[in-house]
């Protein structure tokens, strides 16, 4: 899989009003995040904008609220992310076009210590996300992203808060997962 980078920018994007309450903001939790990537999913405008490439993911950075770390991706078709998790951060990605499939493990995974595990029957979760649909996501959750279209990009919206430390990457074999790869922001940004 090859991933492109389209635009070096950071895109704001609206968010609601800041509170009148004066004191130190609050972080965004899973709902805000879930609502902004929705706005920004219908922000049709935003949306078209992103360049497509027919080979490799293609992704701008967008501002996300409350510090929050927001991305538009483009999604050739048969294109997908491989299992990974994102840490200590929550998040939440919404379909813009198209449609995307998420396949999720129903567990809490240790978070450090283990290279190597066995999956128990039934973890397994599949979602498919049509334009408009999405989740949001509590840390150490582990998911692949795909789009299985064999001729039509998807374009999602993702949000993360705080900011990605790191994305641990899997691979997977029947019911053994297996700890690959941990990437830092400078690996994506």
């Amino acid at each position: 899989m090859s991933v492109h980078p389209s635009v070096s920018s950071v895109y704001p994007v609206s968010s609601p009003p800041a509170s009148s309450v004066c004191g130190p903001a609050q972080a965004p939790g899973q709902a805000e995040l879930l609502d902004f990537v929705r706005r920004t999913a219908a922000n049709t405008e935003l949306v078209s904008s992103l360049p497509l490439d027919p080979e490799g993911r293609t992704w701008v950075r967008l501002e996300g609220p409350g510090g929050s770390e927001a991305w538009l991706i483009g999604w050739p078709p048969g294109t997908g992310t491989g299992w990974h998790d994102h840490a200590d951060s929550v998040g939440a990605f919404v379909t813009a076009s198209g449609e995307l499939k998420e396949n999720s493990l129903a567990a809490r995974l240790p978070s450090d210590g283990w290279r190597t595990l066995e999956l128990t029957e039934g973890v397994d979760r599949e979602r498919r996300l049509s334009a408009g649909n999405g989740r949001s996501f509590g840390q150490h959750h582990v998911h692949e992203v795909l789009n299985e279209s064999t001729d039509r990009h998807a374009i999602s919206v993702h949000a993360y808060y705080p900011p990605l430390p790191q994305i641990r990457r899997y691979s997977r074999t029947g019911q053994v997962l297996r700890l690959e790869q941990i990437e830092r922001p400078e690996d994506w940004q």
